[in-house]
């Protein structure tokens, strides 16, 4: 039982120093964590196309249940992100920007269904561990509805969002 041990644990760190990396990265996949209208949780991609500008793509869903209405949004975000160096620490870089979601609602009930753009700034918060493939980030969305399918946050709703996404 010991040499097992020992063997998975030699073995776990031996896979983390082979794909170690340095505090900055190319691209990323994952997920963001949300609390805005449109996603609770989705797939996110990261890609830098310049030194500090990056482009996030997220495919979201977000289901709901209110007074006895059932229905489910599913959406798709893209956002620029300009970063800055956060010094003394290593990997940590806040960043600006912004970006559109596009998504579409769907129900039985004729009023909670159809399609959503929006507009939004973002800020926020980036750290890349600089020992393992993973970067962590935090970022606030306020998104102005352009066009919505119903009334449900009147034309402007906050999103907060955390990720996690593995870094190659």
């Amino acid at each position: 039982m010991k040499l097992k041990l020992i063997f998975t644990v030699v073995f776990a760190y031996a896979s983390i120093s082979l794909f170690a990396q340095s505090s900055s990265y190319k691209q990323s996949i994952g997920v963001r964590l949300g609390s805005g209208y449109y996603d609770a949780a989705a797939a996110a991609y990261k890609t830098f196309i310049t030194k500090p500008g990056a482009l996030e793509f997220d495919l979201g869903i977000r289901p709901y249940s209110r007074h006895a209405n059932d229905w489910v949004n599913v959406s798709f975000s893209g956002v620029y992100q300009h970063h800055f160096d956060i010094k003394p620490v290593e990997g940590l870089k806040w960043f600006i920007g912004g970006g559109v979601v596009v998504s579409n609602s769907f129900s039985d009930n004729k009023d909670r269904r159809g399609f959503n753009l929006g507009l939004f700034p973002t800020g926020g918060a980036d750290y890349k561990f600089a020992k393992i493939p993973l970067s962590v980030s935090a970022d606030i969305r306020p998104t102005i509805n352009v066009t919505e399918a119903y009334d449900y946050y009147d034309r402007v709703y906050p999103n907060v969002g955390v990720s996690a996404r593995y870094t190659f």
